[in-house]
């Protein structure tokens, strides 16, 4: 019997590409898969960011500038509750509302997420 994975789920990722002068740049990310149930959040939530940029911060021990596309998540009352509660190591910069050029996570994580699919 044949068993395809076709449409049994999809693969969301979350990345930070942290760059220090004078060393190599550092990809942290999450990947969260979802499987169709129902219930069953199919997107990263404003915990699931939070808990990606204070991993990066305590393994980099250094602040963070983080430049943000506008996704909406990144937007929410929550987030906002968090940038301010963290705004001692932690600036964002926004970009512009269409911009993957400006956005290093863009370049590179199709390609990642491909190789993760298959």
């Amino acid at each position: 019997m044949r068993v395809s994975g076709k449409g049994s789920g999809r693969v969301s990722m979350a990345a930070l590409v942290c760059y220090r002068p004078g060393q190599r740049p550092r990809l942290f990310y999450r990947v969260l898969a979802h499987h169709g149930r129902k219930g069953e959040r199919r997107s990263f939530s404003e915990d699931d960011y939070a808990t990606l940029i204070v991993a990066a911060h305590h393994q980099l021990h250094a602040p963070i500038i983080l430049c943000w596309d506008n996704l909406n998540t990144h937007h929410s009352a929550a987030m906002r509750v968090f940038l301010t509660r963290h705004a001692s190591w932690l600036t964002v910069i926004r970009l512009p509302t269409y911009a993957p050029d400006l956005n290093p996570v863009e370049i590179g994580l199709p390609d990642y997420e491909a190789r993760i699919r298959s």
